[in-house]
This record gives C-alpha cells, sequence and structure tokens, in this order.
C-alpha cells in the first residue's frame, strides 16, 4: 500500500463514524497476532519486493538478506558500518531509527503530542518508579514503516527484567495522537536499566497497530552501549526512554524542534546529547 493510501486509510478510520467502528476491532491485539502469523509464513513472500522499493531497502546493507517471509525482511539486521555507534563516552545516542520528539517530565506528567497529556506512573503503571523521574526527560522515539525497526541499549548496564502491559493497539501516527491516549492504551514492553553513566534510565517499546511483536533478546543481564536489544515486527511503533533529572542534556535542536511541533529524524546510534557531570 503506497503512503498516500494509508494516510486516507487512517482518516477513515479515526475521522469517521464507521471508520472509529472498524477501528474497535482492528486495535484488538488477537487481529494483529492473526497479521503476524500471515507475514511470518512463506504465503507473505510476494509482499517483500514491493515493500523493499517502496521505502528504498538496500539489501546488500543487510545480513541474511534472502528474505524467506515478509517479517524476515521487515526485522532484517543491518551491518554495523551502516549504523556506527557514537564512541564518546560521555554520548547520549539514539536507541533506534525515527522521529525523535523530546519533553521535560513535570509533576509526573509528560506532554508528548498535540491535546494529549500522559501520566508516567499511567505509563509504567507503577507509581514508585514513576517518581524517580520527577524533573527528568522523556525521549520519544517514533518509527514508521519505512525504518530499521531494531533497536539498541543506550548505556552499559545493568538490565532488569521486561515488564509487560497489557493494552489495544492503535497506530503511532499523529492523526491517532490527537485523538487517544494511545502511549497509555497501547500494549507496551519496558526494562529497568541501572546504567554506568546515566543513572536509572527506564526504555519502553511500544506497540501499534498491526505490529505482530515486540521482541526483546534479553531478561535480566549485564548489557553494553549500542548492544542490539530488540527488534518490533512489522507495523509502526515507538520506543520511550526516561531519565532522571540532571543526567542528560538534550541537543538544543530536539527541544526546540518539539516545542515548534516537528519531529527530528534520527538513526541509531548517533548522538543526540550528553551525560550531565555533576
Amino acid at each position: 500500500m503506497s503512503k498516500n493510501a494509508q494516510s486516507k486509510s487512517l482518516r477513515f478510520l479515526y475521522n469517521s463514524v464507521l471508520g472509529r467502528a472498524i477501528l474497535k476491532l482492528l486495535t484488538l491485539p488477537f487481529i494483529s497476532k492473526i497479521c503476524g502469523v500471515y507475514l511470518s509464513s512463506r504465503f507473505s513472500k510476494p509482499l517483500i519486493s514491493g515493500f523493499i522499493k517502496r521505502n528504498g531497502i538496500i539489501k546488500e546493507q543487510y545480513y541474511n538478506n534472502d528474505f524467506k517471509t515478509f517479517n524476515d525482511c521487515f526485522s532484517r539486521k543491518i551491518k554495523e558500518e551502516y549504523r556506527p555507534v557514537c564512541n564518546d563516552s560521555d554520548a547520549v545516542i539514539s536507541v533506534c531509527d525515527g522521529y525523535l520528539s523530546a519533553y521535560s517530565i513535570d509533576s509526573n506528567t509528560v506532554i508528548p503530542a498535540k491535546q494529549s497529556a500522559y501520566s508516567i506512573c499511567d505509563l509504567l503503571n507503577d507509581s514508585a518508579l514513576a517518581e524517580k523521574f520527577n524533573g527528568g526527560v522523556c525521549v520519544v522515539i517514533r518509527l514508521g514503516v519505512e525504518n530499521y525497526h531494531r533497536y539498541c541499549y543506550v548505556d552499559n548496564a545493568q538490565k532488569g527484567e521486561n515488564v509487560f502491559i497489557k493494552g489495544v493497539l492503535h497506530t503511532v501516527r499523529p492523526i491517532a495522537l490527537r485523538k487517544y491516549p494511545v502511549f497509555v492504551q497501547n500494549c507496551r514492553e519496558y526494562t529497568v536499566l541501572e546504567s554506568e553513566n546515566l543513572g536509572t534510565v527506564v526504555q519502553m517499546e511500544i506497540g501499534a497497530m498491526l505490529v505482530g511483536k515486540i521482541k526483546n533478546f534479553h531478561g535480566s543481564a549485564s548489557v553494553k552501549r549500542g548492544q542490539e536489544k530488540g527488534t518490533f515486527l512489522y507495523g509502526g511503533s515507538t520506543v520511550i526512554m526516561l531519565f532522571e533529572k540532571d543526567k542528560i542534556e538534550l541537543d538544543d535542536k530536539f527541544l526546540d524542534n518539539t516545542a515548534a511541533g516537528v519531529e527530528t529524524p534520527v538513526r541509531l546510534g548517533e548522538k543526540i546529547g550528553t551525560r550531565k557531570v555533576m
């Protein structure tokens, strides 16, 4: 489906009475599971060539690029030279490709979309953990279908267990963010990182419409900055990072663009800020 056709479909679903009735069915997780089974089967292979062409994917940049299923293609692993990780010891890196917005966390509230206020407590379902991030920074990276869909760790850290929170599966495009509290309604999974340089960090993955699965590769473990954390299967999706007060300083362009309502394109491994040295 072309990007123009996708936009028309989403406008129908979110802006019409009939569309919203259909939307209630499409956002149920079992629909995404059914789609995921198909997209992980050999019957989905005919979809690959069109997807590669529409999104300008260069197969030679990826490992194991003789894709057998659509999800093989969608969750493809890129060669390291095409996503170098900034090796500055003070750098804060982007953990994935996508479109970045950044917000201050004020009184446990962050506003990551027009007309929608989010409680960090609601996002985490954990009031004690949410308190740690008052006065801190929330970084939201929205992945489009066209983006590379693997993500990494933001710092060397001791990783806790993955915490899964059930929900529905809205799209994460702005048309949905304006109408629904998507980030606190959608299925999501997070872990707490006790990091070497950035204090306590929460790194969360949020599923979206027709995402078959959030696939994290590790349970509790010692991890390294830039090490692969996991992948999304088909669909748009979002990664959120929560940082404590006075731990990081983002580059001004991200805050300025967010204030102007503009998302900034980023790539996995690139520097987006620096750690604060107290």
